[in-house]
């Protein structure tokens, strides 16, 4: 819920993202932290003879700025975006969806740290795959996941809506429904005229009984089968592309500074 008591359903993002982001954020990372050991010291111990101790203080201090504070700072700051998401488009929330807090940015790092850098991302991604959310050890601690909030409508060609259909369909309760039997319809519409009579009858009668399983009531039995499904796919397209205008307006009023 948001802070207006508005439910959110901002999807989240899915694994391939998580470890695409990852990766760029570990890297960038790991050139931070080597640039203060192979650039940064040896230079000012030209500067300013260190020794031992100073070096091994700089060293830890640096440590902590870089896998700690600056993941922080930065996360808060942009509420909820690093590099990697920055570039892939997600951002970190609160499991209500809301923008992360100081403390739940602070806890992610400090469980990134070892999670990311010193096992090598193993256990966000062993428990990230596991996760319906797509959550790694560090998003359980917090009560943080990620989102993808570039979701778009994709393209496709526009299937009209049967006027004598849209009172039940757009009245009608969907279910979600199988993305092969979705895809199925979309292919069947879209080659309807390359089909002979008897194959349009045939697969269409096929699709209708798969589909009505997914909504309710059913469609009006006299009603041919390329009219019904494409009162769902008119339907279906609708509600998708209300679904995710609502969302990207509702991301954006939570993020917007």
């Amino acid at each position: 819920m948001s802070g207006e008591a508005v439910a959110l359903d901002l999807p989240p993002a899915n694994l391939g993202l998580r470890v695409l982001s990852g990766f760029i954020d570990v890297t960038i990372g790991w050139l931070l932290f080597w640039l203060w050991f192979l650039y940064l010291m040896p230079k000012l111990n030209q500067i300013v003879h260190l020794d031992g101790a100073l070096r091994t203080g700089l060293g830890t201090a640096w440590t902590i700025l870089v896998f700690l504070l600056i993941p922080t700072v930065v996360e808060t700051l942009t509420r909820g975006k690093t590099l990697g998401h920055l570039i892939l488009g997600i951002r970190t929330v609160n499991d209500g969806a809301g923008p992360i807090t100081v403390r739940q940015a602070f806890g992610r790092a400090l469980v990134g740290m070892p999670e990311l850098y010193f096992f090598g991302g193993i256990p966000a991604l062993v428990t990230a795959a596991i996760n319906p959310k797509c959550k790694r050890l560090s998003d359980l601690v917090a009560g943080t996941y990620v989102i993808r909030d570039r979701a778009s409508v994709p393209p496709s060609r526009h299937i009209a809506m049967p006027p004598e259909l849209a009172e039940w369909a757009t009245s009608a309760d969907f279910a979600p429904m199988p993305p092969t039997l979705a895809t199925g319809i979309r292919g069947f519409l879209d080659r309807y005229d390359t089909f002979t009579p008897q194959a349009r009858a045939v697969t269409g009668q096929q699709l209708v009984q798969r589909a009505v399983g997914y909504v309710a009531p059913p469609p009006p039995p006299t009603s041919p089968p390329e009219r019904v499904l494409a009162a769902i796919a008119a339907e279906r397209y609708r509600r998708d592309a209300a679904r995710i205008a609502r969302n990207q307006k509702l991301a954006a009023a939570l993020f917007s500074r």
